[in-house]
């Protein structure tokens, strides 16, 4: 039984009828009581009574400390995120559902996050869900038949190192996680269309945020990825850009996208220089020395991220790559992948990232031999991303979502 009206179990509708007793307090509370609604929730948590019940409740109190029921009326995101976070509502699947994009090559991560606080972009995404709802229960009156749930299409054509910045990555995990636990049952289903080499590694960040339910609603398309769209969306439904013949999407009155129009934001919008961020260790690099930290790399197209910030004066740093991980070389001695320069980190924190194309030991060499008088204290974290299929997965039916190499320093 697929746990839908209609489609219950004798023991699902049981279930279903608990349910709705134990929670008579705060279906007033809901945005909708009809059966269709609370099966969502139950069959979230497998038609457990009590987890759904805590669920729902949870998400009432949700409702109340975000102000959801009046986030479409009465809240606007800035400008900024209106302007230049592409992607929106565009047209309706074959079976009535709406479909949503969203584009991320053309996002500028860290341009949006200088000019917008974290909390905006949460209750943005609020507020695209809470439009989505509404949306589907006009075309449940529009068809005659329920419509619960949309087709989603990611676009990640153009997808590179810039789109999984740490403090990005961490924020849209939140916005997952509160996706997940506030709008059970509302993802039909999602094609990833246009994905580079670089996917696996962005896929693997964020995946762990997911509930098995979701992850199986996820396709990832080859090169066919029209053909299979028009399968599930008529071409009149489509945008002309995707397959279909629908030619100007940001104007049609059925869609409000921003599929084409965003790009780099502007520095007139940013109101701060830098994002905080949780360094995981501290090292000190004395008057004239260097520090190197080496991370062995075995798997080509794994991606090395770093950031760091000091105290008080400028670093110099740089990327190398030598043969064996313990040996002590100078930089001269060593390959170099990223050049050595100084940094002003105790202005504006340093953040970077590279793909190793290929398999080696890769030393991340601060810097401070320039420094005749000073030792600069360095706040830094450093991760290597690993490609989803080199993932092995965990007891519980998750998967790790990266692996931190092991380092070594040398003064």
């Amino acid at each position: 039984m697929s746990g839908r009206v209609g489609d219950l179990s004798p023991k699902q509708a049981e279930a279903l009828e608990q349910f709705r007793e134990r929670i008579q307090d705060i279906l007033p509370l809901l945005p909708a009581q009809h059966d269709h609604f609370l099966l969502r929730w139950l069959r979230a948590r497998n038609f457990n009574v009590q987890k759904s019940e805590a669920m729902v409740r949870k998400h009432v109190e949700f409702r109340k400390n975000m102000k959801v029921d009046t986030i479409t009326t009465d809240w606007r995101p800035p400008e900024v995120i209106e302007k230049y976070l592409s992607g929106g509502m565009c047209g309706y699947d074959r079976e009535g559902s709406p479909i949503w994009y969203d584009v991320i090559g053309p996002v500028d991560p860290k341009g949006l996050f200088l000019s917008a606080s974290k909390q905006d972009f949460i209750k943005s995404k609020i507020r695209d869900c809470e439009m989505l709802h509404k949306e589907s229960a006009l075309q449940s009156e529009r068809l005659g038949k329920n419509v619960e749930s949309i087709t989603m299409i990611y676009d990640v054509e153009g997808l590179g190192l810039k789109h999984i910045w740490k403090p990005a990555i961490e924020t849209y995990g939140e916005i997952l996680q509160m996706f997940e636990e506030n709008y059970p049952e509302g993802l039909k289903r999602l094609f990833v269309i246009k994905a580079p080499k670089l996917f696996p590694v962005a896929y693997n960040l964020i995946k762990h945020f997911l509930s098995e339910i979701t992850r199986q609603k996820i396709h990832i398309l080859g090169a066919n990825w029209q053909d299979v769209l028009l399968k599930y969306i008529d071409a009149e439904q489509l945008p002309a850009i995707y397959g279909g013949k629908m030619t100007d999407p940001d104007g049609d009155p059925r869609c409000r996208t921003r599929i084409n129009h965003v790009g780099p934001v502007p520095t007139s919008y940013y109101v701060r220089d830098h994002v905080k961020v949780d360094y995981e260790q501290c090292m000190t690099v004395n008057r004239g020395s260097t520090q190197q930290m080496d991370y062995e790399i075995l798997f080509p197209g794994c991606v090395l991220r770093w950031q760091f910030a000091t105290e008080g004066a400028d670093i110099g740093f740089g990327v190398f790559m030598k043969a064996k991980k313990g040996e002590r070389k100078k930089a001269a001695q060593m390959e170099e992948i990223l050049p050595s320069q100084r940094y002003n980190s105790h202005l504006v924190p340093e953040d970077g990232s590279l793909t190793c194309e290929h398999p080696g030991v890769y030393v991340l060499r601060f810097d401070n031999t320039y420094s005749i008088f000073q030792a600069k204290r360095v706040s830094f974290s450093v991760e290597v991303l690993l490609p989803d299929s080199l993932q092995t997965p965990q007891v519980n039916g998750g998967s790790s979502h990266h692996l931190q190499a092991e380092a070594s320093s040398q003064s």
